[in-house]
């Protein structure tokens, strides 16, 4: 029995070594790699893009789906008076991109319901300096009034969409229209410089709109009583459509594209 007995003891004591040195060996195998990967000095892996290289991928994907078919202005003016006459200008430019070089149409409206004995010029000293104004760009909106009982209102939007391109609508070919009298009087215009709407009412004030070279604008003087006045403009864009599969498949070969080499040092 104890013959017996030490032979089993023999047996499983080289079993347990055996054990022991393979999980120990199987542990050395799994910390190599880690270890040689840290002794490596040029280990490729995650790193921080620097910002030169991030400005170079700056705009990079965009697709050319925002193409512009055409572009569009419209402005409308209204005066009322205290008593209730109007004096009313309105104008439209299409600009038509879709053959490549411009289109350009222009619609003028204007219209004067005051008589020259409508002409009534405002009570007391009152005075209004807007000639600020014509040295700030971007966008500019100004009311100005000196007198009691008036409204004022300066609105502009700007619609940006796809689809269809509003048909041209002729003028009478001319590049500016004006009327009116001694009591007021209106203008629509439109030269290289830009384009812009003007109402004047003799004693009571102005009213302007404009779209130049790095400004649009709209401006409301008053310097009577009980004036009623508007200013809305519109500026529109129509963009080209794009299918949603041309467009995806647009973008992913662009990326896959622009994508090569960056962030790939070693």
């Amino acid at each position: 029995m104890e013959a017996k007995r030490a032979k089993e003891a023999s047996v499983r004591r080289p079993v347990r070594f055996l054990s022991c040195w393979l999980l120990s060996a199987s542990l050395m195998l799994m910390a190599a790699p880690l270890l040689a990967e840290e002794a490596r000095p040029g280990a490729r892996g995650l790193h921080e893009i620097p910002d030169g290289e991030l400005d170079l991928m700056r705009g990079r994907y965009i697709v050319g789906d925002n193409k512009v078919l055409w572009f569009g202005v419209s402005m409308i003016t209204t005066w009322q008076t205290q008593a209730g006459q109007t004096v009313q200008g309105s104008l439209r430019i299409g600009m038509d991109f879709r053959n490549g070089t411009p289109s350009i149409s222009f619609t003028p409206n204007v219209h004067v319901g005051l008589a020259d004995a409508d002409a009534t010029a405002a009570t007391g000293e009152r005075s209004i300096d807007s000639a600020g104004l014509g040295n700030v760009s971007g966008m500019v909106q100004s009311v100005q009034i000196a007198g009691d009982g008036n409204g004022a209102s300066n609105a502009t939007s700007l619609v940006v969409r796809t689809g269809d391109v509003p048909d041209a609508q002729g003028g009478n070919g001319a590049s500016s229209i004006e009327t009116g009298n001694s009591a007021a009087s209106a203008t629509a215009s439109m030269d290289a410089n830009g384009a812009r709407l003007t109402i004047g009412v003799a004693g009571q004030g102005v009213a302007e709109q404009w779209v130049r070279a790095g400004s649009v604008g709209q401006s409301i003087r008053i310097a009577g009583d009980g004036q009623q006045v508007s200013n809305r403009l519109q500026l529109e864009l129509v963009r080209q459509a794009v299918p949603t599969n041309a467009l995806m498949m647009s973008s992913v070969a662009q990326a896959i594209t622009l994508n090569q080499g960056i962030g790939n040092r070693p």
